[in-house]
């Protein structure tokens, strides 16, 4: 039952401020202190809390941390590794993951085969897959390994599968693919499945939407 400054509310859309007492069955309603954290998520690893399929979440990282249920800030799919950030604070988590922000992801990804001049300059241009519009802010190579390479690409909206998609359109396979930075904040050496917490610095830069720092 709740309980709403000494009374019973059950108007599920009544409107409270930060002043009001709420209770639950006669205790009082904690507010969770924020959380930020960012997380190596390794490959194999959905981001979702549950999956239907029984498949193992990133949420296996967060073990043992004694912390609030906190909630990915964005995604990333299953056969991708890197950077994952993870917190209980949705405005902040909504800062991020607006487009009007321009928070750029930079990712490293190795394809088999090589790319051409033409190619990085369509995905800067955009490309159409499925009737959508992919477009990259800078591609560059890394080196090349073998028949392989590696690439540096920048996005920053972030479509789902854009980076597989975009290549995918010009033949070429995605081998790896590593989320290195969000923002103003890099992976680093954070071991794979590793987790540690944000720095004020790191999430205030993050909230107000700079880029690289």
């Amino acid at each position: 039952m709740v309980g709403l400054n000494g009374r019973i509310e059950r108007d599920p859309e009544w409107l409270t401020s930060e002043s009001d007492r709420i209770t639950i069955d006669g205790l009082p309603l904690v507010v969770a202190k924020p959380v930020y954290l960012m997380c190596h998520k390794p490959c194999g690893l959905v981001t979702t809390a549950h999956d239907p399929e029984g498949r193992p979440t990133v949420y296996r990282c967060l073990e043992g941390l004694g912390i609030p249920h906190v909630g990915p800030v964005g995604r990333l799919d299953m056969a991708s590794e890197g950077l994952l950030l993870f917190t209980n604070d949705t405005h902040w988590a909504s800062a991020i993951l607006d487009p009007a922000r321009h928070v750029r992801k930079t990712y490293h990804v190795q394809i088999d085969g090589a790319i051409q001049p033409a190619m990085i300059d369509r995905m800067t241009m955009g490309v159409i897959d499925e009737g959508q519009r992919l477009q990259a802010i800078s591609v560059r190579t890394l080196r090349v390994v073998g028949k392989t390479s590696w690439l540096e690409i920048v996005l920053e909206e972030g479509k789902n599968r854009e980076i597989r998609r975009m290549l995918k359109v010009f033949g070429l396979a995605v081998l790896q693919l590593i989320r290195i930075r969000i923002g103003p904040v890099a992976l680093g050496d954070l071991a794979k499945g590793g987790v540690r917490f944000l720095t004020e610095t790191e999430i205030d830069a993050l909230a107000q939407g700079r880029t690289a720092g």
